[in-house]
Formats: structure tokens, C-alpha cells, sequence
């Protein structure tokens, strides 16, 4: 199967009436599909393939004036948006220059788009693949710095470049006798956000012999020769041995013709929008009384149309009577298949199918090949073929309202069996867990039979519940892989937060601020500094800010924790701690501790020279680690979770383990004043031990961080992230709800949504949010950015330029949304502000009711609670008109807000 992916699109259809004509419709290209794919054409670097656009659908074989008569009851033309892969060629020339003149390097690209070239230099001295921003003279005209480490230079279209032989290239300028080793950089399509790398890496020129060429770098080594000024003298090390310099030449006075530039070209695909349409009409045939439907469209090759009919409004799939099309062939006895019949003139096909009148509508989908299915909206396109479909286009204008989106379908479009899927195995799945459970009976009335029949020592029966504790832990981390423990229908939500507050919600109205980034730490001074915000972070409206991890850390950042009572860190000392979560306190703020309970740095090694000996006051030995952990030769039961392999995992099975966290965290809450936590890395236990935390130190809201990876398929993210929220949603219910999480999921899908123009991606099968806001959203923490994913560390940063769409995103909707210090104190400062002021004066809470009213490629549109209306992309929506009045309260680059009046 081919990695190329089209993900086809419809615009919202188009019916034809006297009124209303068919406009051209603008897009914006889609996403890079990163899959490295051979050139077929082996043309010059200004050629690349071009793209099938739409063309006017033309005079097919049969009369077609026969459906521009009154007898036509039924025409309409639907806009197919679907992605088409482009095949181009990023070309990198390094010029030498001559008799001591500038060389020159040149990236060109020959696909159309937005292209910037990311950039930075290596020096001589530098080690590793760490970039620095070249000196000034070497920048070309507009040139921006990013951050210190690299520049954004925008490559210019050539004037003498055509519409169809597009070429963009920006020619950078240096010096022979600079210091610099190498040039990196990567391509950036600012259309879609995406990066264009060499093979996985960073583009890597290389302008000195004695480096090591990589698996990124470009340009052949014997293409380089020795350099003047500074490189030279590092070249004739080297090359002493050789002749390369009589003595007392200096290096500047090498023959020029030992110099040699180079020229390569890299093929990479990109995806960009391309529209095409299907016209159906549908008129009676005087003759034979019977419907006439003639279907045809512009799409090129061959086109296989997918389809039956229904009798009724259930819209069952029924194969007619014949005669049937030419080229139409029975599929497995549920639906025909007809190969439509090319035009004349080339451009297109076209089907003319006959059916009986008693018939009240045709179903159908469309095959381009065996992974290319177009559908509407996840649904088959449908056809009514009664009277009643007479009525005329504007009458029935909202029975098609909401088609839109479509998306790729990798089998069979329609099943028309209406069978439940599975149903067979109810039986056999009852008696294998029946059987699961009597054996676990057998084991303790064998336990309970042995006990009666000779006393137990309390050592022994101390043994036998750590074995039992340890079974259990093993065998929820087997069924979690597996089974899942919650499902959607699990867990009902009530309209309005409960009265009674909880742990995994709060309120249900908070709002959290996380503030401190990656680099809070170096002032050594971050308590006293975020003390003079306080009073603003609670004019802004937030309910809860979230701190760093407070203790001693063997990492300046917090996260390996030593010894878990010294709260003098980085951050500051401990009263200083204190005062700044009173000042947060006497503004009506709650304050999160981020406590580390996954991991803990010992601090004495073992005989073996293992470090696996703690400190402090909880001077645990290595029974406190798992055993399963190879690097620290635990003494303890098996991992319940993931390890975390940079330090020793802690064994929460162990009853004086948990013990001493229960009391180390009911301490925080009374010495710190701490109201909730933020569990940092939580995948690495269960989530039982966690209830049994929370229940202890009976925090006011908690949330936890379990992140893992997405789904892929060759490197594109499936639409489909069920199993990714799943496991986030289980290890919640893990916790009897007493903690909620960090939606990653929505994160990510948001990543993809917005970086790649495929809005589509935020509405799930069941019209829902895709993430666990769609499933679990008075447990969903909702976030773009946090330290690890963003700051200077950049794990996962979210696409560039669409903080505000993210924002105006979790901002609306249900879930408690969570904003990053960085964003907040930047030029998104006051868009931010405004946005929570309207959640706020909306009263959206975390279990808001959303309707989700359109998600097509290009923008998505939902209605919160009935009172609040939005939509991100560049595309086109207004809330629609009816009792409620709309009015727009905010706007920004791609995104709009409306209020009910």
C-alpha cells in the first residue's frame, strides 16, 4: 500500500437554481505528507508535476440537454475538496567565489508556496550539532533572528519564473576567511507549517574537509578544497603530510582551481488542495415512468461509483432491478459498482442510471483506487429520488447544511448489514471473564482454607498480602495494555458542577495559569519575582496557579528529587515559598504543588556501587525501588506503570512507601499551604495509588500528567485517536475521578488541525471533540503549551503563529483550560485576557454543553452552552440566524467569537 495519503474534502454543496451561480473557491494549501516518494520527471530543476485543477465539466456522449428541460426535479453539484501530492525538488548550490571573492550557497525550492529558510552556522570550536546565528554581514535582506541560535530568511520568487515553472531561491553570502565550519538548515512552508528536513535531520553543509560528514549532510567531500584564512590553517594540519602548501606559502595564495563548489538536489512531495466536482441530476422519463439519474464529474482516470438504493427514510441499501449502467459489476451481494465512461474530450466521466420510480433515494460513494474513497461527511452521499424532492433548492437548503468535511475511507464505505458488530462474542467474552474471576476466588478461599488449618506468623501473612498487592499491580498493567476500563457511556455528565466540590474538578469554573516556564529556575530568585504578579494573574480571572516541583533536585528544574523535606531549591527557599502562596491566597487564588512521585534520586550508593540508598528523612533502602527497574537493583515488586529510566522508579506497593508520601504530602498542605497538586509523570504507577494520595491530603484539584505517544500510520497522525484518550481516560477512572489529566490528546490533534489546515480533525465519528474534552470533560485539563512541549525546551511546540486559535479553542470550550507563563506575558497577553473575561461572563464551566457545527478542511465551528458561538481557520462561518441573536465579541487572526445578544 502506497504512503501517499489524500485526505479528500468537500465544500458544503451547491444547489444550482436561477438565483445562485457557482464561484471558484480559494484554498489554502494543505499538509506536507513527509514520505519520501522518486521524481518521475527527470526534467529540468523548474519542473514539477502539475496539478489536475478543476476544469468545466463538458458534453458527455449521451444528450444532456435531456436534464436541462422542467421534467428535472432534482440538480445539484457538490464541490470535492480533496489533496492532491505534488512531486518538486529542494536544489542547494554552493558557488566558490574567485580571487578571493564571497562564496555564495543557494536553496531554491521549485514547488509554489510560502518558503523560509530556517537556518543557522557551526564554528570551528563548536561541538555537536548546536547552531549559532551567523555575523550580520552574512544575513540577507530580510532576514529575522530567531531566539540566539538561528535566522529566518524568506527565499524570493524569480521574476522570470512562470505560474507553472515556479522557482524560489534565496543566495546566502560569506566570507572564505570566516571561522565558520558548516551551514544548517531546514525548509519551512509557512502555508501550512510544515518542515521539510533531509532525511529526518537538519540540511548539513559541510566547508571543511577534516569534519565527519553525517547522514544529513549534503554536497560530495571531494568537492571541497582547502580554504584561505582560518579554515585553511585548520586544512593544513591535516594535509601537511601531503604537500598541500610549499614551505612558506601562505595559505591564502592557494591555486584557485583547488577549490570547487557543488550542486544537489533533494526530491520531496507536497500536498496541495485541488478542487473537482460531481453534477447529479435527476428528472422522470415520460416514456417508461421511471427516474433517470445522470451523474458526472471531473475527476480524472478511471472513477468507479459505489451504489445502491433504499425505499424508505432509513436509507438501507438495496440492490435495484435492472437494466443496469454499462461496466456494472455485483458486490458481494450488497451494493453494484459501476466503472463510469470517460468523456469524450477526456476531461472527466459520466454514469446514466435508471430506476424505478417506487424508489425514494440513491446512495452512493466514489472510488478513485483501493485507498481513496470520497464520502460526505463520513456518510454516503444521498439522492432522493420521490416527489417530494421537488420542492424547490431553497426549501430544502438545511436538509444538506451540514455536509462538508469528507474523509479517506480504506474499505468498504457502507455496510448494510445492520447487525451489531461483535455480537457473537458476548457469550465467550462473559465466560472468559467468569473464568478469570473464579480463579481468583479459588486462590483466596485457598488462602483463607491454609490459614484455618495452622497459624500464621505475622511475618508470613505480611508476605502473602505484598504477594497478592504485587499480583494485582501486575495484572492491571496486563489489562491495561489491553482492556479498557472505562467507556464512553461509563460516565454520565450533569449539565451544571456539582455542588459538592472534587478533586478532579475543583469547582468546575477553574481557570489555570502554569507559572513558571523551563528557565525559572537560573535567576535562582523565581518565588520573589512571580510574587510581584500575583495580584495581576487574579485581575486576569484565574482561579488556580500552578507551581514548579518544590523540593532539593539533583536537576535544576525540580524533577529529580532528593530529599523530598528540603524545599530550599532553585526557585528559592522554603518562607519565601510560603509567602508567595499566602500572597496568592489573600487574592482568592489556589496554588498547585508539582509533586514527583514517580522517581526519586537516592543519594548514597550500595555496595555495588549502585546509587539506590535515599536520604533525608524518608531514608528509604532499596526496597523502595521496583524490582523490574534494571539500572538501580530494586528490591521491590514489579513496575505498575512505565519506568522512568533516568532515575530510581519508586515501588508504591510498598505500605511504607505509601505512608510516608500520604504524610510528606499532608505536611506540604499544612506547612506550604499547598490547595491541590500537579502529578508529574504519572504513567509510571498505578492510578489506584493515587486515589489513595488524594484521599489522604484531600487536595481542592489535582491533575495529572500522562503523556504518551499518539497514533501514526507512516508518520501522519490517524484521524482516529480513540486508543490514545483511552488511556488517559482509564488511568482517571483509576483514580475514582479523584484527579483529572492533561488532555495530550487534544493537543496533538489541535497540532495537526491547525499546522496542517485539516480542521476536519477536530470533530470525532460521533460529531464530539476528538480529545478526552469529547469523552470526560469535567476531567479534561485543556492545554497548547507547558514547559516540556514548549519554553526553550521545545519537546512538541505548537504550531507557529496559532497560539490564539489553541486559545480561542480550549478557551470555549468545556474541560479546565490551562495557560503557559510564556504565552501570557507576550504580545498574546491582551487576546488572552479577553478570552477568559468571555468564559468567564458566559459562565462556561468544565461540563458545558458544546454542538459542534462544522469541521471541514479549511475551519471548524462549534456552539457552547447555546450562549457562546466560535470558529478557527481561514475559512468561512457565521452562527446561523434564528431565535437567538448573534453578536461578535472577538476577533483575531483566524479565529471569531460571537455572544447571544
Amino acid at each position: 500500500m502506497s504512503t501517499v495519503c489524500i485526505e479528500p474534502l468537500f465544500q458544503r454543496c451547491r444547489r444550482e437554481n436561477p438565483r445562485f451561480r457557482l464561484k471558484s473557491l480559494a484554498t489554502k494549501p494543505s499538509s506536507l505528507n513527509y514520505s519520501r516518494k522518486p521524481l518521475r520527471n527527470g526534467g529540468s530543476f523548474c519542473n514539477f508535476k502539475s496539478l489536475h485543477g478543476v476544469r468545466p465539466l463538458r458534453a458527455a456522449s449521451i444528450d444532456t440537454a435531456l436534464f436541462e428541460t422542467t421534467d428535472v426535479f432534482f440538480k445539484e453539484t457538490f464541490i470535492l475538496k480533496r489533496n492532491e501530492v505534488v512531486e518538486g525538488k529542494i536544489s542547494i548550490r554552493l558557488n566558490p567565489g574567485k580571487n578571493g571573492e564571497n562564496w555564495q550557497l543557494t536553496v531554491g525550492c521549485n514547488i509554489p508556496g510560502s518558503w523560509v529558510l530556517h537556518w543557522g552556522v557551526s564554528y570551528i570550536d563548536d561541538v555537536g550539532s548546536e547552531w549559532d546565528q551567523p555575523p550580520l554581514e552574512m544575513r540577507p535582506p530580510g532576514s529575522v533572528a530567531i531566539k540566539d541560535y538561528a535566522i529566518e530568511t524568506p527565499l524570493k520568487k524569480l521574476s522570470s519564473a512562470s505560474e507553472r515553472d515556479t522557482l524560489h531561491e534565496v543566495t546566502i553570502d560569506f566570507s572564505p576567511n570566516s571561522e565558520i565550519a558548516a551551514i544548517r538548515f531546514v525548509l519551512k512552508d509557512e502555508d501550512n507549517g510544515a518542515w521539510y528536513q533531509h532525511r529526518g535531520r537538519d540540511f548539513e553543509v559541510l566547508l571543511m574537509d577534516y569534519l565527519c560528514e553525517g547522514t544529513n549532510t549534503v554536497g560530495a567531500k571531494e568537492g571541497f578544497g582547502i580554504w584561505p584564512g582560518p579554515l585553511g590553517q585548520l586544512s593544513n594540519m591535516l594535509l601537511k603530510a601531503e604537500g598541500s602548501h610549499p614551505k612558506g606559502q601562505d595559505s591564502s595564495s592557494v591555486s584557485g582551481d583547488l577549490i570547487n563548489g557543488f550542486y544537489e538536489e533533494q526530491s520531496i512531495v507536497k500536498e496541495v488542495p485541488v478542487d473537482n466536482s460531481v453534477n447529479v441530476s435527476v428528472k422522470k422519463c415520460p416514456e417508461t415512468a421511471r427516474n433517470l439519474l445522470y451523474l458526472e464529474t471531473d475527476l480524472i482516470g478511471d472513477v468507479v461509483v459505489h451504489w445502491g438504493v433504499c425505499r424508505d427514510d432509513s436509507k438501507t441499501w438495496e440492490i435495484p432491478a435492472a437494466p443496469h449502467p454499462p461496466e456494472t459489476k455485483l458486490f458481494k451481494k450488497k451494493a453494484l459498482r459501476t466503472l463510469l465512461q470517460s468523456k469524450e474530450d477526456g476531461h472527466g466521466s459520466w454514469g446514466l442510471f435508471t430506476l424505478d420510480e417506487e424508489l425514494e433515494g440513491f446512495l452512493f460513494v466514489l472510488k478513485l483506487n483501493e485507498n481513496t474513497w470520497l464520502r460526505c461527511m463520513g456518510n454516503d452521499f444521498y439522492i432522493p429520488l420521490s416527489g417530494s424532492s421537488s420542492l424547490p433548492a431553497q426549501s430544502r437548503q438545511g436538509q444538506s447544511e451540514g455536509w462538508g468535511k469528507s474523509e479517506r475511507v480504506v474499505s468498504v464505505p457502507t455496510e448494510i448489514s445492520g447487525k451489531t458488530a461483535g455480537e457473537n462474542e458476548i457469550v465467550s467474552d462473559a465466560a472468559y471473564t467468569d473464568g478469570i474471576i473464579n480463579d481468583i476466588r479459588n486462590l483466596v478461599s485457598d488462602i483463607s482454607s491454609e490459614k484455618r488449618q495452622k497459624t500464621k506468623t505475622k511475618q508470613a501473612q505480611e508476605s502473602i498480602l505484598q504477594e497478592i498487592e504485587k499480583l494485582a499491580a501486575e495484572a492491571y498493567s496486563i489489562f491495561r495494555s489491553s482492556i479498557p476500563t472505562f467507556s464512553e457511556d461509563a460516565v454520565l455528565e450533569t449539565l451544571k458542577p456539582p455542588e459538592k466540590l472534587t478533586s478532579g474538578t475543583g469547582s468546575g469554573f477553574e481557570i489555570l495559569c502554569q507559572g513558571f516556564n523551563w528557565e525559572s529556575n537560573k535567576s535562582g530568585r523565581w518565588y520573589m519575582e512571580l510574587s510581584k504578579k500575583v495580584a495581576e494573574l487574579s485581575s486576569l480571572g484565574f482561579t488556580v496557579v500552578w507551581l514548579p516541583p518544590p523540593t532539593a533536585s539533583v536537576s535544576p528544574e525540580g524533577y529529580m528529587p532528593t530529599d523530598l523535606y528540603n524545599l530550599n531549591s532553585r526557585y528559592g527557599s522554603s518562607d519565601e515559598l510560603k509567602a508567595l502562596v499566602k500572597s496568592f491566597h489573600e487574592v482568592g487564588v489556589k496554588v498547585l504543588g508539582d509533586v514527583v512521585l514517580n522517581h526519586r534520586c537516592a543519594q548514597y550508593q550500595n555496595q555495588n556501587g549502585v546509587w539506590n540508598i535515599f536520604g533525608g528523612r524518608l531514608n528509604w533502602d532499596d526496597r523502595a525501588i521496583v524490582a523490574d527497574d534494571p539500572h538501580f537493583q530494586g528490591r521491590g515488586n514489579k513496575s505498575s506503570g512505565d519506568n522512568f529510566h533516568a532515575a530510581p522508579n519508586i515501588d508504591h506497593s510498598q505500605d511504607f512507601v505509601r505512608e510516608d508520601i500520604k504524610g510528606w504530602l499532608c505536611w506540604l498542605r499544612k506547612e506550604i499551604g499547598y490547595d491541590g497538586w500537579r502529578l508529574d509523570f504519572v504513567r509510571g504507577f498505578w492510578g489506584g495509588y493515587v486515589k489513595d494520595y488524594m484521599d489522604a491530603s484531600e487536595p481542592y484539584f489535582a491533575v495529572g500528567e500522562y503523556w504518551d505517544s499518539l497514533s501514526y500510520t507512516y508518520g501522519e497522525m490517524d484521524h482516529n485517536q480513540d486508543a490514545h484518550r483511552q488511556r488517559i481516560i482509564d488511568w482517571i477512572n483509576a483514580t475514582n475521578g479523584a484527579a483529572g489529566a492533561f488532555d495530550v490528546t487534544t493537543k496533538g490533534i489541535l497540532h495537526s488541525a491547525l499546522g496542517r489546515c485539516e480542521y476536519w480533525r477536530l470533530s470525532d465519528q460521533k460529531r464530539k471533540p476528538p480529545g478526552v474534552v469529547g469523552w470526560w470533560p469535567s476531567r479534561a485539563v485543556t492545554f497548547i503549551e507547558n514547559h516540556d512541549t514548549g519554553s526553550t525546551q521545545g519537546h512538541w511546540r505548537f504550531p507557529g503563529g496559532k497560539e490564539m486559535q489553541g486559545y480561542a479553542y480550549i478557551l470555549t470550550h468545556p474541560g479546565t483550560p490551562a495557560v503557559f507563563f510564556d504565552h501570557l506575558f507576550s504580545h498574546y497577553r491582551s487576546e488572552i485576557a479577553s478570552l477568559i473575561s468571555l468564559r468567564n461572563r458566559n459562565e462556561i464551566h468544565c461540563r458545558s454543553t458544546i454542538q459542534i457545527t462544522m469541521a471541514e478542511r479549511d475551519v471548524y465551528a462549534a456552539i457552547i452552552d447555546e450562549k457562546v458561538a466560535m470558529k478557527i481557520g481561514p475559512g468561512y462561518y457565521e452562527p446561523p440566524k434564528g431565535q437567538q441573536r448573534w453578536t461578535l465579541a472577538l476577533e483575531g487572526k483566524d479565529y471569531k467569537i460571537w455572544e447571544t445578544s
